[in-house]
């Protein structure tokens, strides 16, 4: 990680389970209580994110995500004169 703070990685987490409670109440028919489902991961994610002071800043946000993120392999070397 590259410097991120406890609360900025609460934040970052808290956006995070909002993502995956959204994707899951989305992938469905949205009915009346999709809304409902979404409520408390979205009152949880903008208390994380006033604690850590990233409201507003979503290019900060959007890096301390990505800390969250293993390292992506290293790519393979390309065979000289391949176009891939």
């Amino acid at each position: 990680m590259t410097g991120t703070t406890h609360p900025e990685l609460a934040a970052a987490q808290a956006c995070l389970r909002l993502l995956h409670t959204a994707r899951a109440a989305l992938s469905g028919p949205v009915t009346a209580q999709t809304a409902a489902l979404l409520a408390v991961p979205i009152a949880d994610a903008d208390e994380a994110l006033r604690r850590a002071g990233l409201q507003g800043n979503e290019a900060a946000l959007l890096n301390r995500i990505y800390d969250l993120s293993p390292p992506a392999p290293a790519a393979a070397p390309r065979p000289e004169g391949s176009l891939r």
